[in-house]
């Protein structure tokens, strides 16, 4: 497998799928910052799908020879982020997704289509 960025995140956001994520939500953040590509943010509803959640993508990046930078948050599975290089993975608990409201400080990305959704 490449380390194609855009593929990176349809395999993140099939992970999340997979797990019954909620509101699968992809942010083209090229164009307005140095951070990464892409932001792929969902959520949970308890601390133990949120885990469930993160763990998937990682494995699912494992399966297909892509790195994982790192995995922040796990334990206490309020907001895991998943640090793919070009992609960012965030796994929120719902409650933390309201709060933080990523979609809004990041309102300058265009959405990504995505074909995920149960």
């Amino acid at each position: 497998m490449n380390n194609n960025p855009l593929e990176i995140l349809k395999l993140a956001a099939e992970a999340c799928d997979d797990k019954r994520a909620e509101e699968i939500l992809a942010l083209d953040l090229a164009e307005v910052s140095l951070v990464a590509d892409y932001f792929l943010i969902c959520h949970g509803s308890n601390e133990r799908q949120v885990q469930s959640i993160a763990r998937a993508v990682k494995e699912k990046m494992e399966e297909n020879n892509i790195s994982v930078k790192r995995l922040e948050g796990f334990e206490q599975a309020r907001w895991v982020l998943v640090d793919l290089g070009d992609v960012v993975c965030h796994v929120f608990h719902k409650d933390e997704r309201s709060y933080y409201n990523l979609e809004r400080l990041w309102g300058d990305a265009a959405p990504v289509p995505l074909e995920v959704g149960w």
